[in-house]
């Protein structure tokens, strides 16, 4: 092994493609430590624990608790995720451990939290095949979420009616009967006039909106200004498709409205979650079987890992740290104090190693030093830490700058478990391969972590440590592994052993006792808020990325597997833009921001319009599209601006003039 931390280690940039094949990555079998020589060594499991444990303990000893932060992984069982999270509350003494979910979905979060006090979607997939009208909203769910979608096409070979809401013409609006082409990052001027429309054609649900929601004065006020052809002038979306919209979504009986990341990869992606969300609460397309909102994630268990509380504001079941008595019961359950304030979000965190605040990490199944937006930025902040730990089944890029790397298994292969779906769905996942070479799970590496850092633990097997979250989470109390086996998996929340639980959450808005009913969902007062970075002469194009069917996330996992699908990075642009800027398809070109550039070349795309290209971030280590993109984060989930870069096209003077 020589693999040096720092910038030998820096992506190729993709400059010559001819021949060049997606870089594979080999299955991690034994643990590496960085030698005094500065490159990492294979090593042994006591000596690799013994020096991650002490890289812990001389950061919580010299700068405290909070210099200390865990990344946890999406991918990994709940298991996982709730010992990774206890692990950071109860050794390290913090609360700072989040995961990828910061990356794509925590608006979502954010936004159903503070509309309905939960975190999760609505409804159930099944769902989706018996209701009128699909909303597909910043989706391309047939490349990014094939299996939802074909639940989606089983709705609308049930009848039901697709409309696509997306800058581009994707394969998901190619089954539509409508798409909206809207401006990238214009969402909440189509909803508030989507919203105003409803309102002027007489079609809100006022017996519900009356009985179970809060602000529609202030939000009829609000949504005012933006008359059809007010919306029709910024969002770049025809008057009449607009109006076509609000009246089916409204005189639908039943209706889903459906949302990827082209709606939460936004600075303002909160406030963008909420502006749909009001148009729910408008025609009371919510609490009802096949009606309601539904966040799609991309990652098998990205809603499960919130959901054992590795996030900085939450205990496992969604339970919040600044409650007292919910911090009492953690406590007494663990034998700690818990600290009675929020720690810091995957956001905070990179900007924490920034000025030094934040001196050890530990990161389990993520990659950010490309999966952050501004790449560069983020590769920078990783070399200044005191001490990195990875623990991976890949060598990734984040591993290549890490002091220890630690192999662990394959969650979806080689671990028991359970994971959970974007509809809530808890579903238990068992060890069919036995792990290569010296690779360990990923809680018994925790476990003798904790071991080494003065915490005794021991979990006789993965349904032991399940068993103590359902003790502390009532939303999964009714969850046994018997349970779970026996229906294919039970979606919470489930706080009984005996019923099953309902598909579908907030049926208590249609109440008509008060009591019963619980907390109004206000309306959100959410204002229009363009793209940070804006285009202008210099940087006329506006970058959207996405991801393609063939491809995973960074492409750690997915590059090593073949698919006739695959073609590897490229930038795409309409024809009329290509014509304008003299390239051709295939031809070579730099792609530049305000932050970096790439070397990609031009694939000519239809279903763009003038003015948006489109990239992937599958490829980075052929194209590193996320040196192109902005980190302007939300500030109530701290999630980048991935949806809204501003580029320029530059043509490349051939090697031989």
């Amino acid at each position: 092994m020589n693999t040096e931390r720092g910038r030998n280690t820096a992506r190729t940039g993709g400059s010559n493609r001819k021949g060049r094949q997606p870089k594979t990555y080999e299955r991690l079998t034994h643990p590496l430590v960085r030698g005094d020589d500065g490159v990492l060594r294979r090593a042994s499991w006591d000596e690799a624990l013994t020096r991650a444990a002490a890289g812990f303990r001389q950061t919580r000893e010299t700068h405290g608790p909070d210099a200390f932060a865990m990344l946890s992984c999406a991918r990994a069982t709940n298991e996982m995720n709730y010992v990774a999270q206890k692990f950071t509350r109860v050794v390290m003494g913090t609360n700072n451990v989040d995961s990828c979910n910061r990356t794509c979905h925590a608006p979502s979060v954010a936004g159903l939290s503070a509309a309905f006090g939960s975190g999760g979607g609505t409804s159930s997939y099944e769902e989706v095949e018996h209701t009128d009208l699909i909303v597909m909203w910043g989706s391309n769910a047939r490349f990014a979420h094939p299996i939802f979608f074909q639940h989606v096409l089983k709705g609308i070979h049930s009848g039901a009616r697709l409309c696509a809401v997306d800058p581009r013409r994707t394969s998901t609006a190619e089954w539509a009967e409508s798409w909206l082409g809207l401006d990238v990052g214009t969402d909440i001027p189509l909803a508030h006039a989507v919203g105003r429309e409803i309102i002027h054609a007489g079609l809100v649900n006022r017996a519900f909106v009356d009985r179970a929601t809060s602000g529609y004065e202030e939000y009829a006020a609000l949504v005012e200004p933006w008359t059809l052809s007010a919306a029709e002038k910024v969002t770049g979306v025809p008057a009449e498709a607009i109006r076509d919209l609000a009246h089916a979504y409204a005189t639908a009986e039943r209706a889903q409205l459906c949302w990827t990341l082209g709606i939460t990869e936004h600075h303002n992606g909160t406030d963008n979650v909420r502006a749909l969300i009001n148009l729910c609460l408008l025609t009371g397309h919510v609490g009802r079987y096949g009606s309601g909102v539904q966040p799609l994630r991309g990652q098998n268990n990205v809603q499960g890992g919130g959901d054992m509380g590795a996030i900085p504001n939450k205990l496992p079941g969604f339970q919040d740290i600044l409650d007292p008595p919910v911090r009492q019961k953690f406590e007494r359950s663990w034998d700690t104090v818990i600290q009675p304030r929020y720690g810091k979000t995957l956001t905070e965190m990179f900007e924490a190693m920034e000025t030094g605040e934040l001196r050890a990490v530990y990161c389990i199944g993520e990659n950010p030093a490309q999966s952050e937006a501004d790449s560069d930025q983020a590769v920078r902040r990783l070399e200044a830490l005191d001490h990195l730990v990875v623990q991976d089944i890949f060598l990734t890029r984040t591993a290549q700058l890490a002091d220890v790397v630690l192999p662990a298994t394959a969650s979806w292969a080689e671990t028991d478990g359970t994971t959970t779906s974007s509809e809530r769905r808890v579903q238990r996942v068992r060890a069919a391969l036995v792990p290569p070479g010296e690779a360990r799970e990923d809680i018994d590496i925790l476990c003798a972590m904790a071991g080494r850092l003065g915490h005794d633990w021991k979990f006789e097997n993965a349904e032991t440590v399940w068993n103590e979250l359902r003790s502390l989470s009532p939303d999964h109390f009714g969850m046994t592994y018997e349970r779970l086996a026996e229906h294919q998996g039970l979606q919470w929340p489930c706080p009984d052993t005996e019923k099953l639980p309902s598909s579908f959450l907030h049926a208590r808005l249609w109440e008509t006792d008060p009591e019963r009913r619980g907390p109004a969902a206000p309306f959100g007062l959410v204002q229009h808020d363009p793209p940070v970075d804006l285009t202008d002469e210099s940087y006329p194009l506006r970058l959207t990325t996405g991801r393609r069917l063939d491809s995973y996330n960074t492409g750690v996992q997915s590059s090593g597997y073949a698919s006739p699908l695959r073609r590897g990075e490229y930038i795409e642009l309409c024809p009329e833009d290509a014509e304008s800027f003299g390239v051709a398809a295939g031809e070579e070109v730099r792609v530049a921001s305000r932050r970096g550039s790439v070397t990609a070349p031009v694939w000519i795309d239809p279903g763009l319009r003038p003015g948006l290209a489109f990239m992937t971030m599958h490829f980075p280590d052929e194209v590193d599209t996320n040196q192109l993109t902005i980190e302007a984060n939300c500030p109530i989930a701290g999630t980048a601006e991935f949806k809204a870069s501003a580029v320029r096209i530059e043509k490349l003077v051939p090697a031989w003039t």
